[in-house]
């Protein structure tokens, strides 16, 4: 059995990887961290975890972690492990990190978005960007995975095959946004109670959200080149979810004329023909983020619009699930050579 720590268990990635885990049949969970709930009862916390954890939160030693657990989730705030993180640490286990601290290649990138210092860039270099199904090989050997987090994943996946071929200016890419208010953590804050989401939908982060140079550097790798895109996320009141519409331009050709619809599904068949997580819908289907609730699944929909030149790319994912922890999930699957789909094929619950 793998032993798995987790810091941060009590946020709702945290236990969003206790859910998973739980069910997962070759892990067992030996440290729930949490720093604000340390020596209470993890099923206190979280009521649904009654009966099913008996253990108590524990604090946010890594070292000492380290030393009992195979690998460590840090499901923790922006600079928290970069904060911590040393070579033994890395020498003992391996890390999958939900935060962006390892996410970005450029620390001066990192540090302009973030506002805050890396304090561990010597182990940048060597994070493996964990989006399994870009980079499967790069991770199943790594110690340290850059986990992506909600936006960027749906954003990178929905275009990421068009990009790589050469069918759309990614130059032109708008990235539209939406998620459900889970998204932004579990803290207590103003703009997250029930009145101020409710009945309401709004744009946030507008032309400097910090997610963007992470969707530009890894989409600008697929074309071989740097990337300008735009970036617009926005928060609707759901608990879960995040949907991408994003437009871009076609390419056109020497004669002319634009790419097929028949052109750009073969692209998407090319990339994720083989993918279980990723569901390329039928024509006419465009994804929904009820469709895909509670699962590890990716919904992608596109359309060619002849009218305008540009293609509309659709996709859905759970902001929880394949956006955080079940991405964490799969990223351990392929660190310890297991079946990549072993804890995660779950169906999405609905209603």
């Amino acid at each position: 059995m793998i032993k798995a720590g987790i810091i941060g268990a009590t946020g709702y990635a945290g236990n969003e990887l206790v859910r998973l885990l739980l069910g997962h049949p070759q892990v067992t969970i030996c440290w729930y961290g949490s720093r604000s709930y340390v020596d209470q009862r993890y099923s206190s916390v979280y009521q649904n975890m009654f009966r099913l954890v008996e253990d108590v939160c524990k604090d946010d030693r890594l070292n000492e972690l380290a030393k009992e657990a195979d690998v460590i989730f840090t499901a923790t705030p922006q600079g928290f492990l970069a904060g911590v993180l040393n070579e033994e640490i890395l020498s003992q286990t391996k890390v999958i990190d939900l935060s962006a601290d390892y996410r970005i290649r450029d620390v001066s990138v990192y540090e302009k978005w973030y506002q805050m210092e890396h304090k561990s860039p010597q182990f940048i270099g060597e994070a493996v960007y964990g989006l399994c199904e870009v980079s499967r090989e790069k991770i199943k050997k790594a110690r340290l995975v850059a986990n992506p987090g909600c936006y960027t994943t749906c954003s990178i996946l929905t275009a990421y095959p068009l990009v790589k071929e050469g069918l759309i200016d990614a130059d032109t890419l708008i990235i539209d946004a939406k998620s459900g208010t889970s998204g932004a953590g579990r803290g207590a804050k103003l703009p997250n109670l029930f009145c101020e989401v409710n009945e309401n939908i709004k744009a946030y982060g507008v032309a400097g959200h910090r997610h963007t140079p992470e969707i530009e550097e890894q989409l600008g790798y697929a074309a071989g080149r740097e990337l300008t895109v735009s970036f617009t996320p926005h928060l609707v009141p759901m608990n879960r979810g995040i949907l991408v519409t994003a437009y871009a331009s076609l390419v056109r050709r020497a004669d002319g004329s634009l790419p097929s619809r028949e052109e750009l599904r073969a692209a998407y068949e090319k990339y994720y023909g083989n993918e279980f997580f990723i569901r390329l819908l039928d024509q006419g289907i465009c994804p929904e983020t009820k469709w895909v609730e509670g699962s590890n699944f990716v919904d992608i929909g596109f359309v060619v619009d002849e009218r305008t030149g540009r293609a509309v790319l659709m996709g859905a994912l759970d902001n929880l699930v394949k956006g955080a922890a079940g991405q964490a999930v799969q990223n351990m699957n392929l660190l310890f050579g297991l079946d990549e789909t072993s804890g995660l094929r779950l169906a999405p619950s609905f209603p």
